[in-house]
């Protein structure tokens, strides 16, 4: 949430997704995961998880209700990436994920479906995070950074791939990022 945030701060037209089955929070213990259906509003999940004051005080300390607010800042509710119809998956240029599996997922998902008739590019790029707020705001910059950089681009679809490149070299000689890459049509 923290690079949806950076990037629309810049002015940029973003959009974030979950592609799981379901929104998992870390709960008390790992075997205990807290649950939410994708479409639950953020304001609903916060009001779960503060049900109790013990649970209010479980999940401020470890950061869950602050991403709760800060998504419901940002949009309603988490949307599901699969469940979004092609044409409006068409629409995006550009897709960046944070973690690889995440990245795979979606490449997944855009060679499944049914071709458009526009059958456009889409540019697939992973930013491999750790998921920790430290990072989470680091990678928030760098998204950014690559962003402008693709968006000085006078043909994506041709200059994409050298770019990323380029942007992983100067990126690896001050972050240790791993940066996956791939075009696909719809």
């Amino acid at each position: 949430m923290e690079a949806h945030v950076v990037l629309q701060n810049a002015g940029m037209r973003v959009e974030s997704y979950g592609t799981g089955t379901q929104v998992r929070l870390p709960g008390k213990s790992a075997m205990e995961p807290r649950i939410f259906k994708f479409g639950t509003p953020y304001a609903e999940m916060y009001r779960s998880l503060a049900a109790t004051p013990e649970d209010e005080a479980f999940f401020l300390h470890n950061g869950i209700l602050q991403l709760c607010k800060r998504g419901s800042s940002v949009k309603l509710a988490p949307q599901r990436w699969q469940d979004t119809p092609s044409k409006a998956v068409q629409k995006h240029q550009i897709v960046i994920a944070f973690e690889e599996r995440i990245y795979d997922a979606v490449i997944e998902d855009l060679q499944t479906r049914e071709p458009t008739e526009d059958f456009k590019a889409i540019h697939v790029i992973c930013l491999d995070t750790k998921d920790n707020p430290h990072e989470a705001k680091l990678q928030g910059r760098v998204c950014l950074e690559l962003c402008w950089l693709l968006e000085q681009s006078e043909d994506l679809d041709l200059e994409a791939p050298e770019l990323v490149e380029q942007f992983q070299e100067e990126q690896m000689t001050h972050t240790q990022i791993k940066v996956l890459y791939q075009i696909c049509y719809l």
